[in-house]
């Protein structure tokens, strides 16, 4: 019988990245993509809603808050449920998933008032199928006071005691936390799931501190595999040696053997005392082979359990680095953001940096180097001789001798060509080559030739 898994930690702000995650609008490493369209959203979002995060703001805008959001206060709690990765993929054979959905449901609702369960997602694209809920801690009546606010209570006016509040603190006290796993198992048990061992020292851990934790431990890990390499060779090394003596001690019995019976076929001429060390000697070797025999045993043994031990330890270091990936993955992610944002306020308070950017562009495009560009952009000119491209005509002008340079025209910078905008300047080079190709030509003298 597996045990039923109820997780709850709190979150502040709009929990972006969790929604990404969730949303699947990052792609964790972990998942496999061929079942993310299993994924489902098991809640219906209000009219006007289309996501976690919007859902969790529009609970706190209707939920008739009095009191001002803090920065640093919890606005939603993240809720994991699932249960053992057997029991699961039994539940799921069994085509009782659904069901089970419902369930799981009705006993957030229940706990929780199902006003404050803004969203619950089933992930199938996992190992183990499990649902990650959304609870916004929404509570009514009132605050626990200090034992100081309650001698000076009455200095102030009563407040009604069924104003709806933002607490989180009150849902996920120690006692609350302890009775959800209880009901939470009873609400599981028609499922074949029980409740985890109350008073057990296991302790959930943030992510964070999961990948913190996770790098020191690595190249510990990496240090006991090449430990486990070297026995495994020493393990190898000695069955190897056990097997050539214990052939060897074969042998010598057979030899005994056949001594024994020789010497009892002439027992008379050799005496009984002769014969009775040979018997002993023979016991002796034979015991020797048994415990040889027993000693290759349990090194094969000890060589198959460090095998599957170093196959486990692989494939968890393996996930435990995929998981690394995503997490900087998401930092990336984030950080790719966070420049993003700073750029777009960058061009909103400083607007010619666009221009220069769009000016470095066209002169990139035309035809000047690097060094050409960068010094145009200071405002000063540049002899040129060589081709320029026209995006506009879709081929490149010979230029010779040109002088260029940038100016502002009521704050748009302009590049010119002799002093000519560069279009004009490209404009006029094409009407030159037309009229060089659309010249008449004059029809050549007929020779009239020579009278005989």
């Amino acid at each position: 019988m597996g045990y039923a898994v109820l997780h709850m930690e709190k979150t502040s702000g709009t929990d972006a990245a969790m929604s990404a995650h969730i949303e699947r609008t990052i792609k964790p490493k972990n998942a496999d993509e061929s079942r993310t369209h299993l994924n489902r959203e098991l809640i219906t979002f209000p009219d006007g809603v289309e996501n976690r995060t919007q859902s969790i703001q529009h609970r706190l805008d209707t939920a008739g808050l009095t009191r001002k959001i803090g920065n640093n206060q919890v606005r939603a709690i993240r809720v994991l449920l699932t249960g053992t990765h057997e029991d699961m993929e039994r539940i799921t054979n069994e085509g009782r998933l659904d069901e089970w959905c419902d369930d799981n449901l009705k006993y957030l609702a229940d706990t929780f008032g199902r006003e404050n369960i803004v969203s619950a997602v089933l992930h199938m694209d996992e190992q183990t199928p499990h649902i990650h809920a959304t609870l916004v801690p929404i509570v009514k009546g009132e605050r626990k006071r200090k034992k100081k606010e309650e001698q000076v209570k009455k200095r102030y006016r009563k407040k009604p005691t069924d104003t709806a509040r933002l607490c989180a603190d009150e849902i996920m006290t120690r006692a609350k936390l302890k009775s959800y796993q209880d009901t939470y198992a009873q609400a599981m048990s028609g499922y074949g799931l029980q409740r985890g061992i109350d008073g057990s020292e296991a302790k959930h851990i943030t992510t964070r501190q999961y990948y913190r934790d996770l790098m020191q431990q690595t190249e510990q890990l990496r240090t006991d595999i090449g430990q486990l390499q070297d026995r495994k060779e020493t393990v190898q090394e000695e069955l190897r040696r056990a097997k050539k003596e214990i052939q060897t001690e074969k042998l010598k019995g057979a030899a005994t053997t056949a001594a024994t019976n020789i010497a009892e076929s002439v027992g008379s001429l050799f005496g009984s005392n002769k014969v009775k060390a040979l018997e002993r000697e023979n016991s002796s070797l034979h015991q020797t082979v048994a415990m040889h025999e027993e000693t290759i045993e349990t090194l094969q043994t000890q060589l198959q359990t460090m095998q599957a031990g170093h196959r486990r330890q692989l494939l968890d270091m393996q996930q435990k680095h995929i998981k690394e990936l995503q997490v900087r993955d998401t930092e990336h992610k984030k950080e790719a953001s966070r420049l993003t944002a700073l750029l777009n306020k960058t061009l909103k308070w400083f607007p010619q940096i666009k221009g220069m950017l769009n000016l470095e562009r066209l002169c990139l495009a035309v035809g000047f180097s690097q060094e050409q560009t960068a010094t145009l952009l200071t405002g000063k000119p540049v002899e040129y001789s060589g081709e320029l491209y026209s995006e506009e005509h879709k081929r490149k002008f010979m230029a010779n001798d040109v002088k260029a340079k940038v100016f502002s025209d009521n704050g748009r910078l302009v590049l010119t060509i002799n002093l000519r905008p560069i279009g004009d300047w490209f404009k006029e080079q094409f009407e030159k080559l037309q009229q060089r190709i659309h010249r008449p030509v004059s029809p050549p003298r007929k020779d009239r030739g020579m009278k005989l």
